[in-house]
């Protein structure tokens, strides 16, 4: 049934697509449990288990005249469109394997604008609050994992692989997935939550203070736990953004040296458990080893973020003009292809998806990603401005993975596209973002 403002007038007539983008919220969180403990034997085609989410919910959009008529759209579409084509005459050949790489252009990256144009404010903070809750059950999960052996059902790993789905840590601990399938789903989720967090923080109004403090400390509690650098450089950012807003909000000066004794209060209240002493123990030998290799923080977080953007450029010319073939950069491709999963192209984003599309392509979609984040980071600024500081948060961890996260993983791609999504949904006016 379709309803409209005239016959329905207390009907939302966007019902049915936000609640279709709860469940795509919904199955990005709990994708990994669903393949891990509830249906190991269907853990291949939930892989893919949000696409057809992303068919319906874009067939429903497309069908209410909300997706915009943005230029960075109708790009990525022309070269998700034209990468199939590429890979199959001169790429690897296979349609699956195409298929497969095409439907991050085709599918999810337009899911960011139907979001965008779907929710408003209130919707995203709604979110943001459901996170908060959520983020206390993960953080017990994620201590369960990491003290359990790879054995303990909670460590069981994709389809009930019984060797674990830990990743490498140190000191013989691994990095726990929590309900992910891989362990880059508790950094993602808890650097969407953080800016969720300090947002509230500074805007406390209508926030349950238990499940504030609550998701703080479970944030706080994660750091060390996840054993993960980068779910440390992401809370540092979005800190920075945090502190950013007092300069234009001078009162929120008072607001962040409250949040930020209590969250002194709340290390100290923690650093007096043998179980958060062992975590930060674990996690400061794996940056002590990590800068060995890397070369301190300038290595680690220069090369990881900077660096590879800059390598990718510079060899771009080095690849086929049309690239090896769209898909072939992702695990199910080199699965697909060699039996094997293993990096047929390369681990870092701008180099596959270079190597994949090649130079003119390549270049394309990493152009068509910068240009959005600019162009999300200039409205972000602007409602910042005008005293609406949820988008700017929201960009924290937006930037993050909107210019280079590892789209070949989808669960980063559904972060990536929930995160841009939410961020155009924020603004104070939806106007503004119609042609981003």
């Amino acid at each position: 049934m379709r309803y409209n403002d005239a016959s329905h007038p207390n009907k939302d007539p966007n019902l049915w697509l936000k609640r279709g983008i709860w469940l795509y919220l919904l199955l990005l969180i709990f994708e990994g449990a669903l393949r891990k403990w509830v249906l190991p034997g269907l853990a291949s085609p939930l892989l893919i288990v949000r696409d057809p989410l992303a068919v319906l919910l874009l067939w429903m959009a497309w069908n209410k005249n909300l997706i915009p008529s943005s230029v960075l759209l109708k790009i990525m579409v022309i070269i998700g469109t034209l990468s199939i084509l590429t890979a199959l005459i001169f790429g690897h050949g296979n349609l699956f394997v195409a298929l497969f790489g095409a439907r991050t252009f085709l599918l999810h990256f337009p899911l960011i604008f139907v979001i965008g144009r779907t929710l408003d404010k209130e919707d995203v903070i709604r979110i943001g609050k459901f996170l908060l809750w959520v983020s206390i059950p993960m953080a017990l999960l994620v201590a369960l994992q990491f003290y359990s052996p790879q054995s303990a059902f909670v460590n069981r790993g994709v389809g009930g692989d019984s060797s674990g789905a830990g990743f490498s840590g140190a000191m013989g601990y691994l990095r726990p997935p929590g309900t992910f399938s891989f362990t880059n789903g508790i950094h993602l989720f808890y650097g969407l939550t953080g800016s969720f967090i300090l947002y509230f923080w500074l805007n406390p109004k209508g926030v349950n203070k238990l499940a504030l403090c609550g998701a703080t400390l479970a944030l706080i509690a994660v750091i060390p736990l996840s054993i993960s650098r980068t779910l440390g450089f992401t809370i540092i950012i979005v800190v920075f953004f945090a502190l950013v807003t007092v300069l234009r909000k001078p009162e929120n000066f008072v607001r962040v040296v409250l949040a930020g004794i209590g969250i002194v209060i709340m290390l100290v209240v923690l650093s007096n458990f043998n179980f958060f002493q062992t975590a930060t123990k674990v996690l400061t030998q794996r940056f002590t080893n990590a800068s060995t290799t890397e070369g301190g923080l300038k290595g680690t977080f220069g090369n990881r973020y900077f660096g590879w953007m800059a390598t990718a450029i510079a060899t771009s010319l080095d690849q086929p003009f049309f690239g090896h073939g769209v898909g072939l950069g992702t695990n199910v491709g080199s699965a697909l292809l060699t039996g094997d999963r293993k990096f047929l192209v390369s681990e870092e984003e701008w180099n596959r998806q270079i190597g994949e599309l090649g130079a003119l392509m390549g270049i394309g979609v990493i152009l068509v990603r910068v240009a959005l984040s600019l162009k999300m980071s200039i409205h972000a600024v602007r409602n910042l401005q005008n005293g609406q500081m949820l988008p700017w948060m929201l960009l924290s961890f937006g930037l993050t993975v909107i210019p280079q996260g590892q789209w070949a993983q989808p669960t980063a791609l559904g972060f990536s596209v929930l995160a841009g999504g939410l961020i155009i949904a924020a603004m104070h006016h939806h106007t503004e973002t119609d042609h981003l």
